[in-house]
């Protein structure tokens, strides 16, 4: 269950000694909550970061992704600070990115813009970045960049035509959704799947558990544990 505040806060909303920090997820994506979920967390709170997500001139896609999830755990971390049972916790933040070669795919609003990526990415490989940054308390933060391979079957009309006729591209990088009807046109994945889908599991658990934050409390509890 996501709260502003835990049953661990004490009454003026602070955190009891010793409780576990809180978790905000700075993000209003719902599979990225899911995948949390997934492995037995909750956030406590979600913050989601409204920022600019333009690329810069000559900005690489890994060097995007990296910028844009520091900037929206930056934007997350502010927000949270507000609340007094957050400001000992941990803001976590991500940014996904897909790209072939050095050309970044965008997070497809329109049909001609699912199109093009669908028609680009037919038959060919292609990478997608998640940048991981937690900002914790004493202005500690931790970074890291996951980078998974992808390589689409050859897509025929039919098939991109059917999948813009479902609608599951919308507000997809690279206008597609792997966990979705497009699993069927990856050939070949090398690296993290849960990377593809928006948050890399192994890597979000390491960086918590690195920060003290007990990734494996709600194991022994299996309403915890989201199939």
């Amino acid at each position: 269950m996501i709260a502003a505040a835990s049953d661990e806060s004490n009454t003026d909303g602070t955190r009891a000694k010793g409780a576990r920090p809180a978790l905000v997820l700075a993000s209003g994506s719902p599979r990225r909550l899911a995948l949390l979920q997934q492995i037995g967390i909750d956030p406590d709170t979600l913050l989601p970061a409204d920022i600019d997500e333009t690329p810069r001139r000559g900005e690489t896609p890994r060097a995007l992704a990296q910028r844009l999830a520091r900037t929206k755990a930056e934007v997350a971390r502010r927000a949270a600070d507000r609340n007094a049972a957050n400001v000992d916790g941990l803001v976590l933040a991500a940014d996904t990115v897909v790209a072939v070669g050095r050309r970044i795919l965008p997070k497809a609003e329109t049909h001609e813009q699912a199109r093009a990526c669908l028609e680009l990415l037919s038959g060919r490989g292609h990478r997608v970045y998640t940048a991981l940054c937690i900002s914790a308390p004493k202005d500690v933060v931790r970074q890291r960049l996951v980078e998974t391979r992808v390589r689409f079957k050859r897509l025929s009309r039919a098939e991109i035509n059917a999948y813009l006729d479902s609608g599951e591209w919308r507000g997809k990088a690279g206008g597609y959704a792997i966990q979705g009807l497009a699993g069927a046109f990856v050939a070949k994945l090398v690296g993290s799947y849960s990377n593809v889908v928006g948050l890399p599991l192994h890597e979000t658990a390491n960086l918590l558990a690195g920060l003290k934050y007990p990734v494996l409390a709600g194991w022994a509890d299996p309403a915890a544990i989201r199939p």
